[in-house]
Protein backbone atom coordinates (compact mmCIF):
# COMPACT_ATOMS: atom_id res chain seq x y z
CA UNK A 1 0.00 0.00 0.00
CA UNK A 2 2.86 2.34 0.71
CA UNK A 3 4.15 1.76 -2.82
CA UNK A 4 0.85 3.13 -4.09
CA UNK A 5 1.27 6.35 -2.12
CA UNK A 6 4.88 6.65 -3.24
CA UNK A 7 3.69 6.39 -6.83
CA UNK A 8 1.16 9.16 -6.19
CA UNK A 9 3.89 11.37 -4.72
CA UNK A 10 6.01 10.89 -7.83
CA UNK A 11 3.15 11.28 -10.34
CA UNK A 12 0.74 13.85 -8.97
CA UNK A 13 -1.19 13.96 -12.26
CA UNK A 14 -2.72 10.56 -11.38
CA UNK A 15 -4.58 11.94 -8.33
CA UNK A 16 -7.54 13.47 -10.28
CA UNK A 17 -7.78 10.38 -12.49
CA UNK A 18 -7.96 8.08 -9.47
CA UNK A 19 -10.52 10.42 -7.89
CA UNK A 20 -12.81 10.41 -10.93
CA UNK A 21 -12.55 6.65 -11.42
CA UNK A 22 -13.26 6.11 -7.73
CA UNK A 23 -16.31 8.41 -7.85
CA UNK A 24 -17.62 6.60 -10.95
CA UNK A 25 -17.18 3.19 -9.30
CA UNK A 26 -18.88 4.43 -6.13
CA UNK A 27 -21.79 5.89 -8.13
CA UNK A 28 -22.23 2.66 -10.07
CA UNK A 29 -22.24 0.65 -6.84
CA UNK A 30 -24.77 3.00 -5.21
CA UNK A 31 -27.04 2.89 -8.28
CA UNK A 32 -26.86 -0.91 -8.37
CA UNK A 33 -27.83 -1.18 -4.71
CA UNK A 34 -30.64 1.36 -5.18
CA UNK A 35 -32.12 -0.54 -8.13
CA UNK A 36 -31.69 -3.87 -6.35
CA UNK A 37 -33.62 -2.70 -3.30
CA UNK A 38 -36.32 -0.46 -4.80
CA UNK A 39 -37.24 -1.62 -8.31
CA UNK A 40 -39.77 -4.38 -8.90
CA UNK A 41 -38.11 -5.85 -12.00
CA UNK A 42 -35.00 -6.90 -10.03
CA UNK A 43 -35.50 -10.12 -8.07
CA UNK A 44 -33.31 -11.39 -5.23
CA UNK A 45 -35.57 -14.14 -3.86
CA UNK A 46 -35.79 -17.01 -6.33
CA UNK A 47 -38.57 -18.85 -4.50
CA UNK A 48 -42.22 -17.95 -4.72
CA UNK A 49 -44.20 -16.56 -7.66
CA UNK A 50 -42.70 -15.50 -10.93
CA UNK A 51 -41.40 -11.91 -10.99
CA UNK A 52 -43.94 -10.69 -13.55
CA UNK A 53 -46.80 -11.86 -11.32
CA UNK A 54 -45.75 -9.52 -8.50
CA UNK A 55 -45.61 -6.29 -10.54
CA UNK A 56 -48.40 -3.85 -9.74
CA UNK A 57 -50.11 -2.97 -13.07
CA UNK A 58 -51.29 0.39 -11.75
CA UNK A 59 -47.72 1.51 -10.96
CA UNK A 60 -45.69 2.82 -13.94
CA UNK A 61 -42.45 0.95 -14.58
CA UNK A 62 -40.67 3.63 -16.62
CA UNK A 63 -38.34 6.30 -15.28
CA UNK A 64 -40.28 9.11 -16.94
CA UNK A 65 -43.43 9.38 -18.99
CA UNK A 66 -44.23 12.70 -20.65
CA UNK A 67 -47.79 13.39 -21.81
CA UNK A 68 -48.67 9.76 -22.40
CA UNK A 69 -52.13 9.54 -23.88
CA UNK A 70 -53.43 6.59 -25.84
CA UNK A 71 -55.43 7.90 -28.76
CA UNK A 72 -56.31 6.01 -31.91
CA UNK A 73 -54.28 7.07 -34.95
CA UNK A 74 -56.66 7.88 -37.84
CA UNK A 75 -54.36 6.40 -40.49
CA UNK A 76 -54.09 3.09 -38.64
CA UNK A 77 -57.84 2.94 -38.06
CA UNK A 78 -58.37 3.45 -41.79
CA UNK A 79 -55.94 0.64 -42.63
CA UNK A 80 -57.63 -1.66 -40.08
CA UNK A 81 -61.02 -0.95 -41.62
CA UNK A 82 -59.68 -1.85 -45.09
CA UNK A 83 -58.19 -5.15 -43.97
CA UNK A 84 -61.34 -6.40 -42.23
Amino acid sequence: MSAFFQLLRKRKELIPLIGFVGMAAGGAACASIYFLLTKTDVVINRSGPEPWERIDPSKPQKFITINQQWKPVPELEYVKSLTK
